[in-house]
């Protein structure tokens, strides 16, 4: 069954979310009877997650905006109604502000779920300085530790989160040196309207399977209810209200929220999802505010003698028809903006069609340059992840930090053979990902492959969900060699792609892809949808 519900100009699907959402009618009037005989307060937990360093605002279309909406590979699928622009720092910025001064200041925490500050190209430049500081202005309160915030090395982590005025934690990293959750205490606790709340920040457990894992090294990542399930008990103690920020995904979230006790709010992120209504499981409350910055969610926490009663969240969509940008942190974005504004705003192509990225399907931006790979590589294959980040190039002009939006990572072109059989194998362990027996053991999307079709079908058994494999009009051999190309990212096993790295006759070129594709565009002048989609038929 599906039902569509429309929210701030967006269309939510989701069957699973609703699932369970009705409530006992007698029960709830009971709740609300005693709650009148009780002193009542509320306090509010303002939450961004995801944000993958996106300050300015966008242009969202018809049917999806980011890599996470419009996909109908998603348990709960998000497609936009219209077209206009949402989001940006300095809307964000306004609705913050007029949320404190609605509330009381001293009733407000500000927190971010993580995946912040990488996958732009100003966060490239300064190396996601700009975002830091940028959050800095807006006095956030708390930070979980997002597997993207490790994207320029642990080193620079450590660096950004001495430059942060917040905590930038996570419970389940700790510091193989010294065994302990890295940069400190993971958890904070806040006086609010005389209620103290603990905040405990989880992470990515799968971390080093998203990116370089030369970047994370030296650290270790735990599943993150096993690690709540340590604090959460030592939290009960200091606080009334424990709420947990986490990055380990819905799926994984709800699975804590059933497994630990103790546990009265989880403001989760990494899966980009929009909880509408908030779910409850048990005595716990989950909710989400998408991604991008294009969703500020405000969580008001009912209490009654020191008691969660009731959790209410609002999504406040920062449409830019409806917001006044605030004009400090539009001062703050024009000065980091400034040195650098020429190269940002370069025009690079024009494109006639809206051009988006897919996670869970066929990814239209991902085939075309998978296109412009095996035209300037003359291969047979082309492969590129299937990643959960990136807004869609709309029509009309689009600039450099458009493509850096889609393509952030300094990764090298990288060619390479692989037999028909580790091509099958690579494609299984894509269809894995999509549907794992163990969701703990879910990364990644599927594998955006150009010039190999195949019918995928995730009803049939894990090993055995590939079939009808093609390359140029022949049925693909399992002992032949095929030419791939692809970058050096998919040779260290990211996202369990282990057949990939033991190809053969691997050449790792010094050509950064983001630079090969940015040129390619410029020669092209105009581009469009790729004509070639549909090579990958899903059964789901």
């Amino acid at each position: 069954m599906n039902l569509n519900k429309q929210l701030g100009g967006l269309f939510l699907l989701a069957p699973i979310l609703l699932a369970g959402a009705c409530t006992n009618l007698n029960q709830e009037a009971t709740e609300t009877s005693d709650m009148t005989e009780k002193k009542q307060r509320s306090l509010y937990i303002l939450h961004t997650n995801d944000m993958h360093g996106t300050y300015m605002s966008f242009y969202t279309t018809t049917g999806n905006a980011t890599a996470q909406t419009g996909d109908p590979g998603r348990d709960t699928l998000i497609t936009f109604n219209q077209e206009a622009r949402i989001g940006g720092f300095a809307y964000l910025a306004s609705a913050v502000k007029k949320a404190r001064s609605d509330r009381g200041a001293n009733s407000v925490l500000l927190v971010d779920g993580g995946d912040t500050f990488s996958d732009d190209q100003l966060g490239n430049i300064t190396k996601g300085e700009a975002m830091i500081r940028l959050m800095n202005a807006l006095d956030y309160d708390l930070m979980a530790l997002g597997n993207h915030d490790f994207d320029y090395g642990l080193q620079r982590t450590r660096e950004l989160a001495q430059l942060a005025n917040f905590p930038m934690r996570a419970a389940n990293i700790t510091d193989d040196a010294t065994q302990q959750p890295v940069f400190g205490d993971p958890y904070l606790v806040k006086e609010l309207n005389g209620i103290k709340v603990a905040v405990l920040t989880l992470g990515y457990r799968n971390t080093p399977k998203t990116g370089n894992p030369d970047n994370v090294k030296g650290l270790s990542f735990h599943v993150g209810q096993e690690v709540a399930q340590k604090y959460v008990p030592e939290l009960r103690q200091k606080a009334d209200i424990v709420v947990v920020l986490s990055h380990e995904g819905t799926a994984v979230d709800y699975k804590m929220a059933r497994e630990v006790e103790g546990i009265d709010l989880i403001i989760g992120a990494h899966s980009h999802d929009i909880l509408e209504p908030r779910k409850k499981i048990g005595k716990t409350y989950v909710v989400q505010a998408m991604s991008d910055a294009a969703v500020l969610g405000e969580t008001e926490l009912l209490i009654a003698d020191n008691e969660l009663v009731d959790v209410k969240t609002h999504y406040h969509w920062l449409w830019n028809d409806r917001l006044q940008p605030d004009r400090e942190a539009q001062a703050l974005i024009d000065e980091l903006r400034e040195p650098y504004l020429s190269r940002l705003q370069e025009k690079v192509v024009e494109s006639k069609d809206v051009i988006g990225r897919q996670y869970k399907s066929e990814s239209p931006f991902d085939r075309l340059v998978g296109n412009l790979l095996l035209e300037g590589y003359t291969g047979d294959v082309a492969i590129m992840p299937g990643v959960g980040y990136g807004i869609s190039i709309k029509a009309g002009p689009v600039t450099s930090e458009d493509v850096y939006k889609l393509l952030p990572h300094p990764s090298r072109i990288v060619t390479l053979t692989m037999t028909g059989k580790q091509l099958k194998q690579t494609l299984e362990q894509s269809a894995e990902n999509l549907k794992p027996d163990n969701k703990l053991g879910a990364v990644g999307g599927l594998i955006q492959t150009t010039g190999m079709r195949y019918e995928l079908d995730l009803g049939r058994p894990i090993g055995q969900r590939i079939t009808n494999v093609i390359i140029k009009n022949r049925p693909v051999n399992d002992t032949q060699n095929y030419r791939v190309v692809t970058h050096n990212g998919l040779l260290t096993g990211l996202h369990n792609y282990d057949e990939i790295g033991r190809g053969q006759n691997i050449n790792r070129t010094e050509q950064l892809l983001t630079d090969f594709i940015l040129q390619k565009l410029k020669e092209m002048k105009e581009v469009a949808m790729p004509a070639n989609m549909g090579e990958v038929t899903i059964k789901r």
